[in-house]
């Protein structure tokens, strides 16, 4: 259980408060007519369905797409992905897509076939001081940051990504990866310098009108990273495993405030008290697990509104792929919210807010929420 570190929120409301966002107009159009809601969904076999596409062009404006698929038709994630873009947004010109690029690992070692491994630099995986490559959970080998050529490799792909492919930015995962068995103390933290320069050579490439967001708003060098991003996901909100304790929920509702309040884009990933790694869940039907998620919205959506300022999303689902809940729908999601009339009001571990058509009451202690919604 951490404590709260307002050191790190005071650093962080400092940092981003002098930086320039992108344009309002390169952002998602946001409203707080109904909860605003983004979609980071992946597809694990072939192409979106048009019912998919539909589904995703309807509801969302703001769109992560994980291509993932080693043998699709296209031949590649980034030929999927573009394909899929160009699909979305014919049906929804407004939509927001961003391509997801992995900023630590190697995700085609388990996942798609990105075409941009053809030019990876060569010996440019983290290595342990024996030589050894360093791999996340023993399978997919880490990127070495602190090398140049790779850091040149990767920011050229993202720029290829908003060039060639139809991407409205960039989704750079893993900034918050911490592979540190095995490295020295000088290695990690040149490693925590190579985040921050690969966003800032990022932004050089892609512009200031594309978006680049990254998962890991929790890091300690948060404060370096949002000079160069639009924003960030705190990807363990009412995480079952580890981000659901009061302690945590309160630093997560303070850090999205300090970063949205700052122009920044926040995305809080809510989960319905289990995931998609849990396999014992997961060998339960579908329709079973949706209709968990269904009974388990009103906490994490509760405290995502407790929490959320202007462009602000909430992401709800218990994975990353179609069959994980992306393609869920729910009644509370058309419901009608209207802005936020104040900041939240604390009493203890109780928090209450006032919206135009909604009451919102969380009790984070005992973890019960209620959201009583107006005519």
């Amino acid at each position: 259980m951490r404590a709260i570190n307002l050191n790190w929120l005071f650093g962080l409301m400092v940092a981003v408060a002098g930086t320039a966002p992108a344009r309002a107009g390169d952002f998602p159009l946001f409203s707080w007519d109904r909860v605003p809601v983004y979609a980071h969904v992946g597809k694990a076999s072939d192409d979106f369905t048009p019912e998919q596409l539909d589904f995703l062009a309807k509801h969302f404006n703001f769109i992560t797409i994980e291509k993932d698929q080693a043998s699709h038709k296209h031949g590649s994630t980034e030929k999927g992905f573009a394909v899929a873009a160009r699909e979305i947004k014919k049906r929804n010109p407004n939509a927001k897509v961003l391509f997801y690029w992995n900023a630590s690992l190697d995700t085609s070692s388990n996942r798609g076939r990105y075409e941009a491994m053809e030019t990876f630099p060569q010996g440019g995986f983290l290595t342990d001081p024996l030589g050894q490559i360093i791999k996340r959970r023993g399978a997919v080998p880490n990127y070495d940051l602190t090398r140049e050529d790779v850091r040149h490799w990767w920011s050229d792909v993202a720029a290829k990504a908003v060039t060639e492919y139809g991407a409205d930015g960039i989704f750079a995962d893993a900034m918050d990866q911490r592979e540190e068995k095995g490295l020295t103390p000088e290695k990690i933290k040149a490693l925590t310098a190579a985040r921050v320069a690969l966003l800032e050579e990022t932004r050089r490439k892609i512009g200031p009108h594309k978006l680049i967001i990254y998962n890991g708003l929790m890091k300690g060098d948060a404060q370096q990273l949002l000079q160069f991003a639009d924003g960030a996901m705190i990807e363990s909100f009412c995480h079952p495993s580890y981000g659901d304790s009061k302690e945590v929920l309160v630093e997560y509702f303070e850090a999205t405030r300090a970063a949205a309040q700052a122009g920044k884009i926040v995305i809080l990933k809510g989960w319905p008290g289990f995931t998609f790694r849990w396999k014992e869940m997961m060998a339960r039907p579908y329709a079973e697990l949706a209709q968990l998620a269904r009974e388990r919205i009103t906490f994490p959506l509760a405290c995502f509104l407790i929490a959320a300022e202007r462009n602000c999303y909430f992401c709800y689902s218990w994975g990353y792929r179609e069959f994980h809940g992306t393609f869920e729908w729910y009644p509370e999601f058309d419901k009608p919210l209207g802005p936020p009339k104040g900041p939240a009001q604390r009493s203890g571990w109780i928090f209450r807010r006032e919206f135009e058509h909604a009451s919102v009451f969380v009790d984070l202690e005992h973890k019960v929420a209620r959201i009583d919604w107006k005519p």
